[in-house]
């Protein structure tokens, strides 16, 4: 693997390349995980799965087979993730097994939609429960969203070690109060006095309306992957990598099934359907926290969403420094900050983004309509395990894929599934979302026209 051009770039570069330190561990690393997956769609997203199915038993399998899809994601990617330790992530994977224009199409559909809209969906959930303790005007509100905004990527501009620093605790505490109000939930009473029986499973096998449902379910599990991005400051990364890939994505799993188990202990479907803000809805029915239900909730989704904001920048930006550090954005944008030693121009370029999309009105539903936008390049990614162990088989390899070819097949099987059922149930957003990447061609042919460097493989 070439190293990127430029005299400044290969003084400084590690043997992969890299320009910043190494300085993210274990633990910090399964936070940056966490973080950027658990945010505002476990709030929101039961309900969506409850209007689909109508009882317990296919919604939970629907959550079970969401994180069995992570999780053969997370082990297939973690492969590469070991033997490619770069900034970038899937970025950089798909270069090395595809070549510049895959590679670009995915920096260019996070630049372009995802994470811009889902930094600006995320923060203004912020600042609607800070309302709950600061009254705020709608105009307030995107102000107050727009400055989180500028104070998280403030934070990561002064270097990644005092970012994961402040993202750690917020996350171990977004964690525990998750699982704290699962739990709790099963001690949740009715209006009667007592939780009541619930019809495990209503109905057929329903195998249709579970696909469909498992759309919104990956989207609270989209993050699986994120950590990967920043695969250029991971220390001891070969080992440090997979197995925060893989932990990562296990402690999300278990946070979910709680969840979700001890909300449809607490309520039938059609509270869990009706109930937007479904986790407020569960706690008035907790005996310990009832009187003071409503406060914990929103304490708990502002921890939740500042930890899923901070580490979704935090992240995201290196998909832009990545694009600019190998040649396929301005090279400015790879600038490292000689300072703090981090990725300055990408981490305010994304700082900008966010702040404009967090003053348009319906980015929220614009990040849920472009949930799919990035599940192409995750198939690509995955399939590239196989296209690398044959391109490649000289590539050093210190961890393989777990149940490798089955493992990775599970997972294009399952995504492309999910894909094609959501072409079938819900033409008009998907492909819109597909004509958002495939628009992207026209813009790789005319940065290349006007672009003479080589691109570093």
């Amino acid at each position: 693997m070439a190293r990127p051009g430029g005299e400044e770039q290969t003084a400084t570069a590690d043997p992969w390349g890299e320009r910043m330190p190494r300085s993210v561990g274990l633990w910090s690393a399964v936070a940056v995980l966490v973080g950027v997956t658990v945010g505002s769609g476990i709030f929101r997203v039961p309900a969506t799965v409850a209007t689909l199915l109508h009882s317990p038993g296919p919604a939970m399998l629907c959550w079970a087979l969401g994180g069995a899809v992570a999780l053969t994601g997370a082990l297939s990617v973690a492969e590469l993730a070991a033997a490619m330790p770069r900034s970038g992530g899937i970025f950089a994977y798909l270069l090395e097994a595809y070549g510049p224009l895959p590679a670009f199409l995915f920096g260019w559909t996070e630049l372009a939609v995802i994470r811009a809209s889902a930094l600006g969906a995320t923060s203004t959930i912020f600042a609607e429960y800070l309302g709950y303790f600061i009254p705020l005007s709608p105009e307030q509100v995107h102000l107050a969203a727009a400055a989180t905004i500028l104070v998280v990527g403030a934070i990561n501009y002064v270097g990644v070690k005092r970012a994961v620093a402040v993202l750690t605790p917020a996350t171990v505490a977004k964690y525990g109060a998750l699982l704290v109000l699962g739990l709790l939930a099963f001690t949740a009473v009715s209006n009667g006095g007592e939780a009541g029986h619930r019809v495990i499973w209503q109905g057929g096998a329903q195998l249709s309306l579970i696909a469909t449902a498992l759309v919104p379910v990956m989207w609270t599990y989209d993050g699986w992957a994120d950590l990967s991005f920043m695969g250029g400051e991971v220390a001891n990364p070969q080992r440090t990598l997979p197995l925060a890939l893989i932990i990562g994505t296990c402690c999300v799993m278990l946070v979910y099934l709680v969840v979700n188990l001890g909300f449809w202990y607490a309520l039938p479907a059609g509270q869990i359907a009706h109930a937007p803000l479904v986790a407020t809805t569960v706690a008035q029915h907790i005996p310990l926290i009832a009187g003071a239900g409503a406060a914990v909730i929103a304490a708990v989704v502002l921890l939740s969403t500042f930890s899923g904001l901070h580490a979704s920048l935090m992240t995201g930006s290196r998909v832009i420094f990545a694009m600019g550090d190998r040649g396929l954005l301005f090279r400015s944008i790879g600038r490292v900050s000689p300072r703090f030693q981090s990725p300055s121009a990408a981490i305010w370029i994304t700082t900008a983004l966010g702040c404009v999309f967090v003053m348009e009105n319906d980015f929220a539903q614009l990040a849920a309509r472009f949930v799919l936008g990035l599940w192409p390049f995750y198939v690509l990614t995955v399939a590239g395990v196989y296209v690398l162990r044959r391109t490649r088989p000289d590539l050093p390899r210190p961890y393989r894929t777990w149940g490798y070819p089955l493992v990775p097949a599970v997972f294009l099987l399952a995504s492309l599934g999910m894909l094609a059922n959501a072409l079938i149930t819900d033409p008009r957003d998907t492909g819109v979302t597909l004509l958002v990447i495939v628009a992207g061609i026209p813009v790789y042919y005319l940065w290349r026209r006007f672009t003479v460097r080589p691109v570093a493989a």
